[in-house]
């Protein structure tokens, strides 16, 4: 097998020059909307607006613009906040194959770079492109395992920030290759700060864009790296999975499809693993009309992380909310939805939220948890005060490949979670310019 460096750094730079689909343009444009339909209310949340003050010193000088403070500075320094900004409210895309979150990192990156450098919007859209294509493919070798340890929007969002910089920049072919290689050394963020308490998780977001700007640049300044960097027997995927790396299955299809066609938009502001019990529930009490007061019990069964990572009682802060499924079934049930709404402190306290919460339950299904993470399934049971058994089977979850999120609910998702941010005329011109214009995103094109 050829070196998996060189043929992902192939098919990265072949999107410096090949034709774009009218497929793969839109779907770029759709990331770059819902990038910030997610972006811009968690600029108004710490740790961004904390990181803001932390790091005011370090603005410097340059064209790229920081959505947090509204200000102009370097791509570092802009990327660095956006991306955290990105990552905060749990909305940010997901490939689902490879467990990944790429655009939190990877369009902070492409468009920092992309505003400072003054690059048109076709540059804008192929690294955001390469990027995805090499960081999803990367996710792909080194899943499920990696998971274990590592936050893969943290290590692989590196390497996919770094290859859209490079891009930007005008690497070349070989040059793309290393700055694969030394993002694969600055990769970082476990999962104890993924699950855990602290603002740490939206940082992994800031700290990928961050540190794959700095091997994008110097790597297209001429720093080198190893190039057996990712399946070395002491390499990248040895360091953070159980193997070398399935590169079969990474690279097969590549220059067939790119993963920017395949994302999930979140239709909720949750962990994603929420998402078919959160589906099911809406699809079952449509169907039988179950009224608050008569539901006694919920029941979701589901694959493993849905245990693991969102079995979570007795959340005590937003961000455990986000990954309580306890917490978002109950408020779902109250409000209808799961968006910003449901993580203000008056749903986090709300009593009815609260009560039904104690009542909901989750555990591992031996035939959904074999699917994953191919499929997200999940079944769930109601029961009522009259002992009745309410029972649905969700096959899919909203927003992904299998059950996409139309142009026209991707657009109600943007202009609902940025309501209040900015003045609407500039909302609607950013939304504007990214799905019909020509121009650089937020104006500074």
């Amino acid at each position: 097998m050829k070196n998996p460096i060189e043929r992902l750094a192939q098919v990265a730079n072949d999107w410096q020059h090949r034709p774009l689909t009218p497929e793969v343009d839109w779907a770029t444009r759709r990331a770059l909307l819902d990038w910030f339909a997610t972006t811009l209310p968690g600029t108004r949340h710490a740790p961004a607006t904390l990181l803001s003050e932390a790091f005011s010193t370090t603005r410097g000088t340059g064209k790229a613009m920081c959505y947090v403070d509204g200000l102009e500075g370097t791509p570092r320094y802009a990327a660095l906040l956006n991306a955290t900004a990105s990552h905060t409210v749990e909305f940010d895309d997901i490939f689902k194959d490879g467990g990944y979150h790429p655009g939190s990192s990877t369009i902070a990156a492409a468009l920092a770079i992309a505003q400072d450098v003054s690059a048109s919007r076709d540059r804008l859209h192929r690294a955001i492109i390469g990027g995805y294509e090499v960081g999803c493919r990367i996710a792909l070798a080194i899943q499920p395992s990696h998971y274990t340890y590592w936050h893969t929007s943290a290590t692989v969002g590196t390497i996919g920030a770094a290859v859209s910089t490079a891009m930007l920049l005008g690497a070349s072919q070989p040059q793309i290759g290393h700055a694969i290689a030394l993002s694969s050394s600055f990769a970082g963020g476990h999962q104890q700060n993924l699950q855990g308490e602290g603002m740490a998780k939206p940082l992994h977001a800031g700290h990928a864009a961050d540190a794959g700007l700095m091997a994008g640049m110097a790597a297209s300044h001429g720093v080198t790296a190893s190039l057996d960097s990712l399946n070395a027997p002491n390499g990248f995927a040895a360091a953070t999975s159980d193997s070398t790396g399935n590169w079969d299955v990474a690279l097969d299809g590549l220059g067939e499809w790119t993963p920017i066609t395949r994302m999930t938009i979140k239709n909720h502001g949750c962990c994603g693993h929420i998402f078919p019990a959160l589906d099911g529930l809406k699809v079952l009490r449509e169907r039988e009309n179950i009224p608050l007061n008569q539901i006694q019990r919920i029941h979701i069964e589901g694959y493993g992380a849905t245990y693991s990572m969102c079995n979570r009682p007795a959340p005590n802060s937003d961000q455990e909310a986000r990954f309580s499924l306890q917490y978002c079934i109950a408020a779902f049930v109250v409000l209808g939805k799961v968006r910003l709404q449901a993580f203000e402190s008056a749903m986090l306290s709300d009593t009815r939220v609260r009560d039904l919460m104690k009542r909901v339950t989750v555990s591992e299904r031996s035939d959904i948890a074999k699917e994953y993470p191919a499929k997200r399934m999940a079944n769930i049971i109601v029961t009522t005060n009259d002992g009745k058994k309410h029972i649905h089977f969700q096959e899919t979850r909203k927003g992904d490949p299998e059950d996409p999120m139309s142009d026209d609910e991707l657009i109600e998702k943007y202009d609902e979670l940025t309501t209040g941010i900015l003045p609407r005329p500039e909302l609607e011109q950013i939304k504007n310019n990214i799905l019909w214009g020509n121009e650089l995103p937020g104006g500074l094109g």
